[in-house]
């Protein structure tokens, strides 16, 4: 795509790596091709942003804030540009990365307001002095992109990080470099002053080289394999701000309903948007037994059926896109045949649709009487359908996982849903709404092996900055009163 890969201190360079490239899903065309930051390039980085935050973290909020909506109203503007990008590099449907890329634009207001509600300086008067409350940025904080979404989740790392006055090294995910140096091209065109961001492509060897340097911070979006790597890596250095948002095996549980058409809908939406490559996609469908299970699952099974799959240029629109490579399909069709020879009972057959691209059908298998089914996020179109006897024992199954991102609960009932919110461990829990839906007014993030408790989205704030509390008094002067024990 250009000759400079990397961003370091306000210069496009080639990376002093090896060659790398990147792929559309969609026809296997090299969309983008550089060369990864090894060890040297990435130090280089981070000298970069170190000498820059000394004098970001002191430049006046306001002047911050302006860099931040030159970048907003620009990626606005050429957001068409940013949605083809996105869906020609991960293979998304355009309609799926049109709103990503509305989402990157849309990041910065909601982000001012958590940082004036979140981290905003207080002060109250207490007995003739001054309680007050700041907070401070951590530093030179590094960022790992995804490639699921890989302009919108690093941007809502990014934006929080550069408002409260630290900088950034970036790594987009291997799988999409060019959506990442986009973004970064986007920051350089409005001026924001070198080393404030810097970017660094590279594979697995560039991300350990980045977290084993003299960084601050690490803010992860990704999967729970490599997060929990993360963690392991940085065990005793709590000096070292974590934020993971990983994965989920997630549970839709459906109780009492009438409206089967709709259950329908909601829970291919939960299970299958993005081609189910969003963190938040329904993995396990809990049915009770009752009238509805039946007639859900062969609604269902019909609906599945029918999903239309191909590429983001195909007319008319089809719903699922492709995987984001050959690897992954391979995965998912390996994780069907896992189910399968374990008991599992295929109620629409996964599929390979198109020879040497990762265009798959959808799977929705009844894995109820499986002698085994692995605690795994199976990132993909991949739908397991559990029949429970009752809502005690959808909760249950609820949490059998170790996960706890996000669940959902399709049922009438509002009292079964305070049932779900106080008794099934996840940080998203949705009533009669997909799994996949969330807030920017909300925090993001789970529990368990979904995260370690600093939630993105709307809280991104909290990780960015750390509180300074402080008792004040104008002058020195000698209490009135003094501590027993003491003459002065």
């Amino acid at each position: 795509m250009t000759a400079g890969s990397l961003y370091i201190n306000g210069t496009w360079v080639a990376g002093s790596g090896e060659e790398m490239t990147s792929q559309n899903p969609a026809t296997g065309e090299v969309i983008w091709s550089g060369y990864q930051a090894n060890r040297h390039d990435v130090s280089s980085a981070i000298s970069a942003a170190r000498y820059a935050f000394s004098s970001w973290k002191t430049t006046a909020f306001k002047e911050r804030l302006a860099f931040l909506a030159a970048f907003s109203a620009r990626v606005d503007e050429h957001k068409q540009e940013l949605a083809e990008l996105i869906a020609m590099e991960t293979g998304k449907i355009l309609w799926d990365a049109t709103g990503e890329a509305a989402g990157t634009a849309g990041k910065l207001a909601l982000s001012v307001k958590a940082y004036e509600e979140r981290t905003a300086d207080r002060a109250t008067p207490m007995q003739g002095i001054t309680a007050a409350l700041r907070h401070k940025p951590h530093g030179v904080m590094a960022v790992y992109g995804p490639y699921n979404f890989p302009a919108h989740l690093p941007n809502g790392h990014i934006i929080p990080a550069l408002l409260a006055g630290n900088t950034v090294v970036f790594k987009p995910s291997e799988q999409t470099p060019a959506v990442g140096e986009w973004m970064i091209r986007q920051w350089d065109a409005v001026g924001l002053p070198d080393g404030v961001i810097n970017l660094v492509q590279g594979e697995k060897s560039t991300g350990v080289a980045l977290a084993e340097s003299s960084i601050d911070g690490v803010l992860f979006t990704g999967s729970s394999s490599t997060g929990i790597s993360l963690h392991r890596q940085f065990a005793g250095r709590p000096e070292i701000l974590l934020a993971l948002e990983l994965g989920g095996n997630n549970p839709i549980i459906v109780d009492d309903i009438t409206d089967i058409r709709a259950a329908a809908y909601e829970i291919i939406q939960s299970a299958y948007t993005g081609s189910g490559q969003r963190c938040t996609c329904a993995r396990r469908l809990i049915i009770t037994e009752g009238p509805w299970q039946s007639a859900l699952i062969k609604e269902l099974s019909a609906a599945v059926s029918s999903i239309v799959v191909g590429a983001y240029t195909d007319k008319p629109e089809p719903f699922m896109g492709p995987l984001i490579s050959n690897n992954e399909a391979e995965k998912l069709l390996s994780a069907q045949q896992f189910l399968l020879d374990h008991g599992g009972k295929s109620l629409v057959m996964m599929s390979r649709l198109r020879t040497g691209l990762p265009f798959l059908s959808p799977a929705l298998i009844d894995v109820t009487d499986c002698t085994e089914r692995p605690d795994i996020e199976w990132f993909g179109p991949l739908l397991q359908v559990i029949r429970v006897t009752d809502f005690d024992a959808a909760i249950a199954e609820a949490n059998n996982t170790r996960y706890g991102l996000s669940a959902g609960l399709l049922c009438n009932d509002r009292a079964k849903f305070e049932r779900v919110l106080h008794d099934v461990r996840a940080g998203i829990i949705n009533w009669n709404r997909q799994t996949t839906g969330a807030s920017g007014m909300s925090p993001f993030g789970g529990v368990g092996c979904s995260g370690n408790h600093h939630p993105a989205g709307y809280y991104a704030a909290d990780y960015c900055a750390y509180p300074i509390a402080s008792m004040e008094n104008d002058a020195l002067q000698l209490p009135a009163n003094l501590v027993p024990g003491i003459s002065l």
